[in-house]
């Protein structure tokens, strides 16, 4: 019997959330079906795209905020 993989297999595979077992599936499967390895590719790519846009913040953003937030004098409401 031929398992269908989904997107959803594919992002568990490259984030190395499938058993031993699945991965060896989801290769085999990859060998065979061109259209799953596109779709592994692209779904790659954007994923490495996401990671390198995720940047922490400088130092100088934190401090500049943090001194806005000290900059307002908050008051109890009783």
């Amino acid at each position: 019997m031929i398992k269908t993989f989904t997107q959803d297999d594919l992002v568990r595979y490259i984030y190395e959330e499938t058993s031993e077992e699945e991965n060896a599936e989801i290769a085999s499967a990859m060998l065979f079906d061109e259209e799953l390895e596109q779709n592994y590719d692209d779904l790659k790519e954007v994923i490495s795209g996401l990671e390198a846009s995720m940047k922490e913040p400088s130092a100088k953003t934190i401090d500049a905020i943090l001194s806005y937030s000290k900059s307002y004098h908050l008051h109890s409401v009783e």
